[in-house]
């Protein structure tokens, strides 16, 4: 077992919530991993990219290219909503949109993220830049967060009140960079691991661990062998992995008391080298 990091918070401006209804609108966080395509028109973003100039090696090394993905999302066992994943890369550096619209507790939900991530050379990690998150509905919010210290700093406004977090271990990171990461550790060949989610009034920090390999009839592709991830912490989260689908996110059981819910892939498509093409080019 890991030791748990050693996490120092400091807050400027206190922001109030209820802890059972922050675990519940969770869902829609934890769940997200959804992401909608948007284009890199930001100046201070390409800047960003040009500075970085080694790609890791397992992930694309196309000057860009993108991966998309359609979940539907269920409720103990009810359809409630639909989501989209879209990853856009330039070099070793991405823009992560999320994209939702679910029914939490009966109350209509959106969901919207942007996401901006980079690879450190220092750490040799996936980084959180910033992301700005909107929440429409249930648990309503307009979140901005910014990084810093090679994400070991965080800078949190969530609806005007100001925050400030520190982690003295390892990076903060939205929950998109969060995906992408266990991807990394995965193609890594890593068994067991630790991760910290900046949420929008605390800092979470979560185990995971690598289960045995399993198989599942995924429609539209059938059976595939799928390799899950389980998360202890705030949340207990199963996630599911494809490593014939360049180990993808397939789908997520999210445990919880009252309510259990899944996200499911429904459509999946990338533009993207994907690692088995990697190393028959040798690359």
């Amino acid at each position: 077992m890991m030791s748990a990091p050693v996490l120092i918070t400091t807050r400027l401006s206190a922001h109030r919530s209820s802890g059972r209804l922050e675990r519940v609108s969770m869902l829609a966080l934890v769940l997200t991993l959804v992401l909608a395509l948007l284009l890199l028109t930001n100046n201070a973003f390409a800047s960003n990219i040009k500075a970085h100039l080694q790609a890791p090696s397992l992930e694309p090394v196309q000057e860009q290219c993108s991966r998309s993905s359609n979940y539907d999302i269920y409720l103990s066992g009810i359809h409630t909503g639909t989501m989209n994943r879209t990853e856009t890369w330039v070099g070793k550096a991405a823009v992560v949109t999320s994209k939702s619209e679910a029914s939490i507790l009966g109350i209509g939900t959106q969901y919207q993220q942007r996401a901006e991530l980079s690879w450190s050379s220092t750490t040799n990690e996936w980084i959180t830049d910033k992301f700005h998150q909107k929440v429409t509905g249930f648990r309503a919010r307009d979140m901005q967060v910014s990084f810093g210290n090679n994400g070991r700093e965080s800078r949190v406004d969530l609806d005007g009140d100001i925050t400030s977090y520190t982690s003295a271990d390892m990076p903060l990171r939205d929950v998109d960079t969060l995906a992408i990461q266990m991807r990394q550790y995965l193609l890594q060949g890593r068994q067991q691991f630790a991760l910290i989610r900046q949420a929008s009034d605390a800092i979470e920090p979560y185990q995971f661990y690598v289960q045995d390999k399993q198989t599942s009839n995924i429609a539209p592709w059938g059976e595939l062998t799928l390799i899950p991830v389980k998360q202890t912490g705030a949340e207990e989260v199963t996630y599911y992995f494809a490593p014939s689908m360049d180990y993808q996110l397939i789908k997520a059981r999210y445990h919880g008391i009252i309510l259990q819910g899944l996200i499911e892939l429904n459509h999946y498509r990338s533009s993207c080298e994907s690692i088995s093409e990697r190393k028959i080019s040798g690359v």
